[in-house]
């Protein structure tokens, strides 16, 4: 797993710039908060879905990476299965991690 993306994750969630959790992030992909999500690997093929299907609508990136409890533990949660990340810069910087 690609640690350094996780940190990043991590930082941005403590710049305030992170929504988590399936319905908060789907509330702000629609109002045209989030700039990526991310969705855990592990995450249920429904949850998958829906996120997904909503970013294809509004045209908001998104990515499948980490596990539903690497994802939480970078976002002060046990588990989650979808973040946000609601800032241009640090959306570009997590998926040249990725990349």
């Amino acid at each position: 797993m690609n640690n350094k993306f996780l940190g990043l994750l991590g930082l941005a969630k403590r710049a305030g710039k992170v929504s988590a959790g399936e319905e908060i992030c789907s509330g702000v992909v629609k109002k045209g908060i989030s700039k990526l999500i991310i969705v855990a690997c592990d995450a249920s093929y429904n949850t998958k879905k829906s996120i997904t299907d909503s970013c294809k609508y509004y045209k908001v990136k998104y990515v499948e990476a980490g596990s539903k409890s690497e994802l939480g533990k970078f976002t002060g949660a046990s588990s989650r299965a979808v973040v946000s990340v609601n800032d241009d810069n640090f959306a570009k910087a997590i998926l040249d991690r990725l990349n």
